[in-house]
């Protein structure tokens, strides 16, 4: 595979035929049956992620891109990690919050934000709007990882429980928002917030040009959506791979489908992927950039959390682990290849991580 583009230079010729790639296939799905609040939504560009870049550079580093020996001898590929655990919040989120408060207008600053999330999302916004000093709700479903909330709280954010999981929080969200004039932070639906985390992408062509391929996690899909914008675009033939729970397969079913697929629950671990319900911008996006998708089972996933304690001396949540979890399953096709697993978090409770770790590692 030839050299990626260097990313540096912003208005460099290959940037602007990567734009140009985007921008024409940004109209592939346009045929799709959308909601009237969606219809309006703008996919986000190539040159929207390199915006982002600039608008979160001045508030976060660059998170490595590691090479780890041990993981590689045992899945038989190069592995590489991208240690989005290593952010202010814990997760790759921040990145896109970030990018979305600071864009607000005047008048949604003075309204406030309101959003739903399991956790990881909510942190984002509520550290955010406290960087920029606007208020923040964040409806959680009952039961929500307390670390999470606890954090949301530290960041001066008012806390809403409501429901028993992600849907039902949100729901409550748009109705709180509808009757008190906040700015409603769609999770998914929000092309600021897909640009911002987009900006990983970036990162990982920054620092290894020749990767082969990008395995990462799909929770609502702004990571996924933003990353594979930005391969599509620079790199397209690096193969880019989303990876969800098993028990909660809502994105994937919508993904073989094209169309709007939910479940009744989602049971799973990992909170960062226990969507019940596709979201429309999101999907139209995996669906034209990504290349496949694959599901893990519960016991993958604590697997895949025992190995980077032991192998990279590293703690990731459910999702973060997703993609090794993928990648043990798939080692076979990706044998020989340079593979990154965006390890998108790592905020796991001790008590959680205690009774992982208590299980055997694979070997």
């Amino acid at each position: 595979m030839g050299e990626a583009p260097s990313l540096i230079k912003l208005g460099s010729s290959p940037e602007r035929d990567a734009e140009k790639a985007v921008n024409k296939l940004r109209d592939i799905s346009r045929s799709r049956q959308h909601s009237p609040m969606e219809n309006v939504l703008e996919r986000p560009t190539f040159s929207d992620v390199l915006k982002a870049k600039r608008a979160i550079a001045p508030y976060l580093n660059k998170t490595p891109l590691l090479h780890h020996p041990p993981l590689s001898r045992m899945l038989g590929f190069e592995a590489y990690v991208k240690h989005e655990n290593v952010q202010p919040t814990g997760v790759f989120k921040i990145r896109g919050g970030i990018n979305l408060i600071s864009n607000l207008s005047p008048e949604e600053r003075e309204r406030g934000v309101i959003t739903a999330s399991t956790g990881n999302h909510g942190q984002s916004i509520a550290m955010a709007s406290k960087m920029f000093g606007v208020k923040a709700k964040i409806c959680v479903p009952v039961g929500s990882n307390p670390d999470k909330v606890d954090a949301i709280r530290g960041y001066g954010a008012e806390i809403v429980e409501w429901g028993r999981e992600f849907d039902d929080a949100r729901q409550n969200a748009e109705r709180i928002a509808e009757e008190q004039g906040l700015r409603y932070v769609h999770s998914a639906n929000e092309p600021l917030l897909i640009a911002g985390v987009g900006t990983v992408g970036l990162e990982i062509l920054e620092d290894l040009p020749d990767v082969d391929v990008v395995i990462v996690p799909v929770g609502a899909g702004s990571g996924a959506s933003g990353i594979s914008t930005v391969f599509k675009a620079a790199a397209p033939d690096v193969e880019i791979i989303g990876v969800q729970a098993e028990v909660a397969p809502s994105i994937y079913l919508s993904w073989k489908s094209g169309n709007i697929e939910s479940t009744e629950s989602a049971p799973t671990m990992a909170d960062g992927l226990a969507t019940r319900r596709a979201f429309r911008l999101t999907l139209d996006i995996m669906r034209d950039f990504l290349d496949d998708f694959v599901l893990v089972s519960e016991e993958e996933m604590k697997d895949a959390i025992r190995l980077y304690v032991e192998k990279t001396h590293t703690i990731a949540e459910g999702a973060g682990a997703a993609p090794l979890a993928a990648a043990i399953k798939m080692k076979d096709r990706l044998e020989g290849k340079k593979v990154v697993m965006v390890l998108s978090g790592g905020n796991l409770t001790a008590e959680m991580l205690r009774e992982i770790l208590g299980g055997s590692v694979p070997r």
